[in-house]
């Protein structure tokens, strides 16, 4: 479906169960500039990158998206592109694992680790997290096990064990394929190719009715939907394996950005959008 046709597309109906939530869990955060953010961005604007894992719990299963960081941040760092080392600064938190057990919530009760996209700031905590499910669909896994760099952190870690997961043929929000995850259209994933093969976009709904989008990678900052504007090119060339379909999602996500402006749409690496975000323990319901 072409962006346009989202005028006459109404938001999907979800009946989240009470007791649902979500909760942030940040892990630390990578200071760089703007202009490496998105095309048009300013070197003289310093931006913070937030490295934060999203909790939501649902009766049917708790998932974590993404990790954040881990408790070995330096030797996942290490592993990286030097080019991308040497034009960003990190600080390390608490892994979501560490927070999440100083608060008594077993990691072992968790569904799974749903990936956004496997690039190494969004495992790196799967290394405190062993025996929880990894939820891939087959694009990704393909692709950490042949990425290069940018997956060499997945590879690194010990005994994953992956769940793979399907998109089914029907439509969510002009995508054209989705999976709804509990069946109840509170936690819908969609293919969002381009960053990597894999990488995908969660819409969540909360029995409140509040609506969230994490947008993983497809954009780095908010700026990337609301003008739109993709990354510029050193970025796309460091980052994106398919810079054209990026440009095609960012499109997508634009129009239901301005169809739905209810729903919060949270680029992972955004400070700003994820920090408005209660922090775990504290949840929106």
């Amino acid at each position: 479906m072409q962006p346009a046709a989202l005028q006459t597309v109404e938001l999907p109906p979800a009946t989240p169960p009470q007791g649902m939530s979500l909760s942030a869990l940040p892990t630390g955060s990578m200071t760089s500039r703007a202009a490496f953010a998105y095309r048009g961005g300013r070197f003289g604007d310093e931006r913070e990158f937030a490295m934060t894992a999203v909790l939501v719990r649902h009766p049917r299963g708790d998932l974590l998206f993404d990790t954040g960081f881990g408790r070995h941040l330096e030797q996942h760092l290490a592993l990286q592109p030097a080019l991308m080392r040497a034009t960003a600064n990190f600080s390390k938190g608490t892994p979501a694992a560490d927070q999440l057990a100083a608060h008594g919530f077993d990691t072992g009760r968790l569904a799974g680790v749903v990936l956004t996209h496997a690039h190494w700031d969004h495992v790196s905590g799967l290394d405190s997290l062993p025996g929880v499910p990894v939820w891939v669909n087959a694009a990704e896994r393909d692709f950490i096990a042949g990425g290069g760099d940018m997956t060499s952190v997945a590879r690194s870690l010990d005994r994953l064990e992956f769940k793979l997961y399907r998109f089914t043929d029907r439509p969510y929000l002009g995508f054209a394929q989705s999976l709804d995850v509990w069946g109840d259209g509170s936690v819908v994933l969609v293919p969002a190719a381009g960053h990597t093969p894999g990488s995908m976009i969660a819409f969540i709904t909360l029995p409140s009715g509040a609506r969230y989008a994490l947008l993983g990678d497809l954009v780095w900052q908010a700026e990337g939907i609301d003008l739109p504007a993709e990354r510029p090119w050193i970025s796309r060339a460091l980052a994106d394996v398919d810079a054209s379909a990026v440009r095609e999602n960012i499109a997508r996500v634009a129009a239901i950005h301005r169809r739905f402006p209810q729903i919060r749409m949270l680029p992972a690496h955004d400070a700003r959008a994820m920090g408005s975000l209660p922090v775990f323990p504290t949840a929106a319901q």
